[in-house]
């Protein structure tokens, strides 16, 4: 093997362990985040739980999608959630998520 070829599989093992890493950033985000949204919703204990972890298996494609579903499950609730202030929320879990993880920020 060459010197090439090592180095490219260094950036492979490298980019996989980026990409795992992440996923378990945002998988750590949703959750706090949805145990946060629980809360506004009167949520505790294990209903709070089980609500965070139909969040997080949802694998929503992009932050809009996670912030909609979570309004329109507050909504259905007949719970009121600023969007503003579920996004400055999700950046709040976002940090936290990458401070339980050691992810430097």
């Amino acid at each position: 093997m060459t010197g090439f070829d090592e180095r490219e599989k260094g950036f492979e093992k490298k980019f996989e362990l980026d990409q795992e890493l992440a996923f378990k950033v945002k998988a750590r985000r949703n959750k706090l985040l949805a145990l946060w949204a629980a809360e506004r919703m009167g949520l505790t204990g294990e209903a709070a739980e089980k609500y965070a972890r139909a969040i997080v298996e949802l694998r929503h494609h992009d932050d809009n999608d996670l912030v909609a579903h979570i309004l329109q499950d507050a909504t259905e609730k007949g719970i009121t959630l600023d969007s503003a202030r579920l996004r400055a929320e999700l950046a709040r879990a976002t940090a936290e998520a990458k401070r339980q993880l050691g992810v430097p920020t």
